[in-house]
């Protein structure tokens, strides 16, 4: 009868932190679409000045992802996630008192997006790093499965609030409400009761060495090796569809805003199906067989979307499928994909490991954008997309030629512990 609630539903430590981060998700939805409202609402930006607004939150990662590794292995991983949060929380108070005392600019909503966005690269290095000490193995596929339930229903869900609550309350004062959503996450965060595990000892060493490490133990286990190499250039052809998808939409098929936002919408049901799915479809058929097959089966259904065509009703459909069962896929891969990475990287340098996947997937992306754009003028969105499409199916097919396909759970494979210490921290 209580079967249902066996699991992590009985770890009070793991709950914490779920309610608190599922809090968090919801509350950075309603900042994600409320600052740009704040800035075209209330300061009537110009699309320059929006365009330098969202290229700035990319800056820190590019900039500062693998020093905070290096911290994340150095130091206690909750205190930098909580000092985070509640740093996070006083930038964004700063809108709505600044819009309450007349001092609203646009070079503070830059402030405050670039602080978000270097307290936002600590704390997640921090949480991705987090999970594998406050649970065991055989549990991290049910964590991750939880945690990225929560992150699909505040994609669903989150937009939608945040409009509603800039409708009614204008938008700096709904930042109001995100901000007390960091607090919650930090409250929760200091509330887990389970002691980290100890910091290994190590002989002083240069960052740039420290940093390196990162890199190192990626490459030394080629199961990790194979599944940053795939998961980098994803990123790649996936900023293909981030720069041009709504301009296809809109300007090559003729449809409405309206329709792109159900379109799109589509895609976080079914990103919250996939993650709803994921831990029975991994124990069904193993987490090798999901690695590599769901890619090979979510490339051939991408391809309608550059051959979409037809009646608005008919190209929005076809849009649709790839969105629905697309994102459903890439839930369940994508929950797959971290567990297996926690699995495999020692605890101790686990900061840096993550730090060097957001410094490659978010360094490379902002290249691939560029590439699109040029492309694209050069010939037709629909065209580019379909080069994406044709990446995709081809990292795919190289995934099948690696030891990844034979992994069967991540509780039957060990961390790559022979890292040469010299080397870590």
């Amino acid at each position: 009868m209580f079967r249902k609630f066996d699991g992590l539903w009985r770890s009070p430590d793991f709950m914490k932190l779920w309610v608190g981060q599922t809090v968090s998700e919801f509350g950075s939805h309603i900042t994600g679409t409320g600052l740009p409202l704040v800035a075209v609402i209330t300061l009537a930006a110009s699309p320059s000045e929006l365009g330098v607004l969202a290229a700035l939150g990319s800056v820190p990662i590019l900039l500062f992802s693998l020093v905070a590794g290096v911290w994340v292995d150095r130091l206690p991983r909750r205190p930098i996630m909580i000092a985070s949060d509640i740093g996070r929380m006083i930038l964004l108070l700063t809108v709505p008192l600044a819009a309450l005392t007349g001092h609203l600019s646009m070079p503070l909503l830059y402030i405050v997006t670039i602080g978000l966005s270097m307290l936002t690269l600590f704390f997640n290095v921090a949480y991705r790093s987090v999970l594998p000490g406050l649970v065991s193995r055989e549990h991290l596929l049910e964590g991750n499965t939880k945690l990225a339930t929560s992150s699909s229903l505040a994609e669903v869900g989150g937009p939608a609030i945040a409009g509603l609550l800039v409708e009614r309350l204008t938008a700096p004062i709904a930042i109001i409400l995100d901000a007390l959503t960091f607090l919650i996450s930090a409250l929760s965060l200091g509330l887990m009761r389970k002691a980290e595990p100890p910091s290994v000892k190590h002989q002083p060493e240069s960052m740039r060495r420290a940093m390196r490490t990162g890199f190192d133990v990626i490459l030394h286990d080629p199961i990790l090796r194979a599944l940053v190499i795939a998961h980098t250039l994803r990123a790649f052809f996936g900023s293909f569809f981030a720069a041009l998808y709504s301009l296809y939409v809109i300007r090559e098929l003729g449809l409405t805003p309206l329709a792109l936002g159900i379109i799109i919408g589509a895609g976080g049901v079914g990103a919250l199906i996939g993650s709803v799915l994921a831990e029975r479809v991994t124990q069904k058929y193993g987490i090798g067989t999901i690695l590599t097959l769901l890619p090979l089966l979510s490339a051939p259904l991408g391809l309608l979307t550059p051959l979409a065509a037809g009646p608005p009703l008919l190209a929005a459909g076809m849009l649709m499928i790839p969105q629905l069962f697309g994102d459903a896929m890439w839930a369940i891969h994508g929950i797959n994909e971290i567990s297996l990475q926690q699995a495999l990287i020692p605890d101790h340098l686990l900061g840096r490991a993550n730090a060097t996947v957001f410094f490659l997937s978010q360094g490379i992306a902002p290249i691939g954008a560029l590439l699109a754009g040029a492309i694209a003028s050069a010939s037709s969105a629909r065209f580019t997309l379909l080069i994406a499409i044709m990446g995709f199916f081809c990292i795919a097919v190289w995934l099948l030629t690696t030891p990844v396909r034979q992994v069967q759970a991540v509780s039957g494979h060990s961390r790559t512990e022979d890292v040469p210490m010299e080397e870590s921290v």
